[in-house]
């Protein structure tokens, strides 16, 4: 019954932050599941055949990557196993010219604003210019209901979990909060925030109705 009631809310909170995503000039969709979330990116990008993939688990949840490398499709990954530095660079370049960068957010506000940090910034690069079409994958865990507390979610959830997963020798790896840190090691170097749609690109948002990712 719990359940029930949290799906409701968290679906209540989907709609408001997809109505003013497209208030602030964003193309926003709701669907309820991941799968649904990889059927209706399919739907959108027929006549691409480049594709950059930010360092997302939540793009690697919904199985995109799978379908576009079985369309025939070239992906730009720099996750992919047995690059050398110099490949991982390329790899990053290339995703900021690509036909269509597949990423998440860290945070979305319930306003419609859309929340960022990077340790290198290929990913907020290619998010606000270079592709001709983003598509950004967030689950319902990512929406906040304010600015502030976006901001305080990556402090607090995304940037300490992320350096985890990372192996990172970061305070946050150890304390699970951020600690505002010098260490070389850092990830949380670049904020951006995406308070409209940046003038020459096109962002969709895919918000699915379960939590993904970090």
């Amino acid at each position: 019954m719990v359940d029930r009631y949290r799906r409701w809310l968290d679906r209540k909170t989907a709609e408001r932050c997809a109505k003013n995503l497209k208030r602030n000039g964003f193309d926003a969709r709701l669907v309820p599941t991941p799968e649904a979330g990889c059927r209706e990116i399919l739907s959108m990008i027929p006549e691409f055949e480049t594709f950059g993939i930010g360092g997302s688990e939540t793009i690697r949840q919904i199985g995109i990557i799978a379908e576009l490398k079985g369309m025939g499709k070239t992906i730009h990954d720099h996750w992919e196993t047995a690059l050398s530095p110099d490949e991982v660079q390329a790899v990053r370049l290339a995703q900021g010219r690509c036909d269509c960068f597949l990423c998440s957010a860290n945070a979305l506000s319930a306003q419609g604003e859309i929340v960022n940090v990077d340790g290198i910034g290929n990913r907020v690069t290619a998010m606000t210019y270079g592709p001709r079409q983003v598509i950004i994958v967030a689950g319902v865990n990512k929406i906040m209901p304010n600015l502030d507390q976006a901001l305080q979610r990556i402090r607090k959830v995304a940037g300490p979990m992320r350096a985890k997963s990372l192996g990172m020798d970061t305070p946050c790896a150890e304390t699970g909060e951020c600690m505002d840190c010098h260490s070389p090691q850092r990830i949380c170097r670049i904020t951006t925030i995406l308070h409209r749609r940046p003038m020459l690109t096109d962002i969709s948002v895919i918000l699915i109705g379960s939590d993904l990712g970090y």
